[in-house]
């Protein structure tokens, strides 16, 4: 489980890591961007789904996962009504929390 939540807490360092310095603006018109972004949060959202199932009792450290891999599927099966502003807020607002949770929680169990 433990390789579940590094790959999910990598993800999030990569969408930091290539929105840093942009604003919305220039998020939404960047296609590869765009792409890019979105590629992690599937990412995210397929492997914290995956610790779900190996683990259920770690909804009680990281409660919003259900929440998470529901927009990874919101991202893949409704590809063609994703709102890049949410995606956007989402990616700024928190992303940043997510990746800490994960770290702390990695750093509890020894795996950081």
């Amino acid at each position: 489980m433990s390789k579940r939540l590094f790959d999910a807490m990598q993800a999030c360092v990569v969408i930091a890591e290539i929105t840093s310095g942009k604003d919305y603006a220039a998020y939404s018109a960047d296609r590869i961007l765009r792409y890019a972004v979105e590629r992690q949060f599937e990412i995210i959202g397929e492997a914290l789904g995956r610790a779900v199932r190996l683990d259920r009792d770690i909804l009680t450290d990281l409660p919003d996962l259900p929440n998470i891999v529901a927009f990874r599927n919101r991202l893949i099966h409704g590809y063609d009504t994703v709102d890049d502003s949410i995606v956007w807020n989402i990616a700024q607002e928190e992303l940043p929390i997510l990746e800490a949770s994960l770290r702390q929680w990695l750093r509890a169990h020894g795996d950081l």
